[in-house]
């Protein structure tokens, strides 16, 4: 691949991956990315391939982007001791929560397959998402073995929790006291949301107390 046609097929990407996170892979036709791109359909095709290739190629980057976030915060807590598993916890949420506001497209693209977008593309959930879940699974197992997390609640949806809060907030579905939709990038607004979200977690990971 040449330089003008890896920058062609960059542009295209980034375009791509704004239509896809706006209007979803059934929203979007190759026609509108070409169009918006300065190309024709042909000369798309050629860059990046077929729309579903375009779209498979979108969902892997965001995903890398994911992966990487995790993957750092696990890095840095390696080797860890079980004591060390809430803090993990806390700080892959407030990764998670900086990655989703430094690239809003990503919960949007996921949030468009939550309602049944690209019906026809059924592995990447399977492929991209829930291999992170068991990583992080795998990592915690040591803390909730002994009882250092409450082993009470079921720990995938802790984890579902902390995506759907945090995909929550980044997509500005929280309101303000004019019942108006909160900016996620505005700093108190983030401030007050940290603050709940680690006392959210607090709650579901520390253990009850033993009676005397």
């Amino acid at each position: 691949m040449t330089s003008a046609s890896g920058d062609q097929s960059e542009a295209i990407m980034q375009i791509a991956t704004r239509m896809f996170a706006a209007f979803g892979y059934d929203g979007t036709t190759l026609q509108q990315i070409a169009e918006a791109a300065g190309f024709d359909v042909a000369t798309v095709t050629s860059l990046v391939g077929s729309k579903r290739d375009l779209y498979v190629a979108v969902m892997q980057r965001a995903h890398e982007t994911d992966r990487r976030s995790i993957e750092e915060v696990i890095a840095r807590f390696t080797p860890m001791s079980p004591a060390d598993a809430p803090r993990m916890i806390h700080a892959l949420a407030d990764s998670y929560l900086n990655s989703c506001l430094a690239n809003p497209h990503i919960p949007a693209l996921w949030a468009h397959r939550s309602l049944d977008d690209a019906q026809d593309i059924t592995d990447l959930e399977r492929d991209y998402v829930w291999p992170l879940h068991v990583e992080v699974q795998k990592t915690i197992q040591p803390a909730l073995d002994a009882g250092l997390i409450d082993s009470a609640p079921d720990f995938r949806y802790i984890l579902w929790t902390l995506i759907w809060c945090v995909e929550g907030f980044a997509g500005g579905d929280v309101l303000n006291d004019e019942g108006n939709r909160m900016d996620p990038n505005d700093p108190q607004a983030q401030a007050h949301f940290r603050e709940f979200f680690h006392l959210l977690l607090d709650r579901l990971l520390t253990p009850p107390r033993k009676a005397p």
